[in-house]
């Protein structure tokens, strides 16, 4: 695909979320009544930022990279170029399933791939609005909506790609990294994982309470990279649970349930899923549910224990555990339990403790003195590390992750040294000391 055409195709991306914007504000709303703000601000004006960004820069994205040669290929000219992969499959989640869909779309049609979009059938709603979409503008054979179930991922699975993007949980994710195996495709995989929220003695505890509601509790929860639990120093451990609760008011009023702001949980399965996660719990704030409408409100666990199904698997909802710590090596102990996790977050005014955690600990992103934001900055890398994920993407990552970069020298004709050809008459005294034309 040319690059005026990829800039056209993105183009008629940006004309299509922007015509269907309050469409795909209503579908997500009928899927788990996802607010509308949230859905704008997480999902389309996302996305069109996105857009905006590949369509502005694909041109220069598109160029082929000159390197600095060396004197063994003397002369030469040592360009990168960035060649399609070809045709690539894109499975998204359901958690946030417009944003996760068509985010990754803008790197592989800024690439010039072709591509198959496999929504989540767990949000009939938006997989409808985004197959209509795609549809109305884009040949079939270039970009396709799949739909279905389970089955029809593992029929799509089982062809030939080349190039695999998933989102969703490190389950599936194997299974996924093994069908693509018997191929050998690349594949980027975007888990998850326990993101720990550290909350040390320094830190402006009402300011921290503030931002882990908000990152904990939008979209109820049901975000790949919201704190999973709090580890907070024992010496303000009841002021921080004192604002996260006041905070948690703040946001969404004394009647949660009726708060227009405030998501559900995506099916009947999943919401007795965290139902039991709270069985034999000390709950010391919310837990209030609704199974006719997969209301779960948010909710406070005091120091549950770590053999617990709480605290065994990644939550994905709005449930969270606050746990405290006295001593850096207990911080230490907790995190090291789990996998490498897709995010973690540290409250502190330490500078010389936020670069010691960032250098101790293996991540995928996250913030100090903040949580979920660094995911806004398209110039940030998106991706997790061992069981959270494979690959990161966004802005010109997106455009790189979709691209071979396909080495070529161009070797000139009119000298042609003969050091390397046979018979090697160099004296090894020399030959010892040819690594500087490398």
């Amino acid at each position: 695909m040319s690059v005026t055409y990829r800039k056209q195709m993105l183009e008629a991306l940006r004309r299509q979320v922007s015509k269907y914007e309050e469409v795909i504000c209503e579908a997500v709303y009928a899927d788990f009544k996802k607010p509308r703000f949230e859905t704008m601000a997480t999902e389309t004006q996302l996305v069109l930022a996105e857009i905006d960004h590949a369509i502005k820069n694909v041109r220069q994205w598109s160029r082929p990279e000159q390197v600095r040669s060396n004197w063994l290929n003397f002369p030469s000219s040592d360009r990168i170029y960035k060649e399609p992969y070809g045709k690539v499959l894109i499975i998204a989640p359901w958690n946030y399933p417009f944003q996760l869909a068509i985010a990754p779309l803008i790197g592989a049609i800024a690439a010039g791939n072709t591509v198959v979009i496999k929504p989540s059938e767990l949000t009939p709603n938006t997989s409808a609005v985004i197959a209509k979409m795609i549809m109305e503008v884009y040949p079939e054979d270039y970009i396709a909506v799949v739909e279905g179930g389970v089955e029809v991922s593992q029929k799509l699975l089982s062809f030939q790609w080349d190039y695999i993007f998933f989102t969703g949980s490190t389950q599936v994710g194997k299974i996924v990294y093994e069908s693509a195996a018997k191929h050998l495709t690349p594949v980027t995989l975007e888990l998850g994982g326990k993101n720990p929220c550290i909350v040390d003695e320094t830190a402006k505890i009402d300011l921290a309470a503030k931002r882990i509601v908000w990152g904990k509790f939008i979209n109820a929860g049901q975000t790949c990279i919201a704190p999973d639990y709090i580890l907070v120093h024992s010496s303000v451990k009841q002021q921080l649970i004192d604002s996260l609760k006041k905070h948690i008011e703040k946001s969404y009023g004394s009647q949660i349930e009726a708060s227009p702001d405030f998501a559900r949980i995506v099916n009947e399965r999943h919401h007795q899923r965290l139902l039991s996660l709270l069985e034999g719990q000390e709950v010391i704030y919310g837990g209030a549910n609704n199974k006719e409408d997969n209301y779960l409100s948010p909710t406070l666990v005091l120091e549950p224990d770590v053999e617990s199904n709480l605290m065994k698997e990644e939550i994905f909802g709005p449930i969270l555990p606050v746990i405290a710590y006295d001593t850096e090596e207990e911080i230490q102990s907790y995190i090291t339990r789990y996998n490498k996790p897709l995010a973690t977050y540290l409250f502190s005014t330490r500078k010389r403790y936020q670069q010691k955690l960032i250098n101790t600990f293996s991540f995928g992103g996250g913030a100090i003195n903040d949580t979920v934001i660094h995911i806004a900055n398209k110039d940030l890398p998106f991706g997790g590390v061992g069981s959270s994920g494979i690959g990161a993407y966004h802005g010109k990552l997106s455009f790189d992750l979709f691209s071979h970069h396909k080495s070529v020298l161009k070797k000139a004709n009119w000298i042609d040294i003969p050091l390397r050809y046979p018979p090697y008459t160099l004296p090894k005294k020399l030959a010892k000391k040819i690594k500087w034309m490398f």
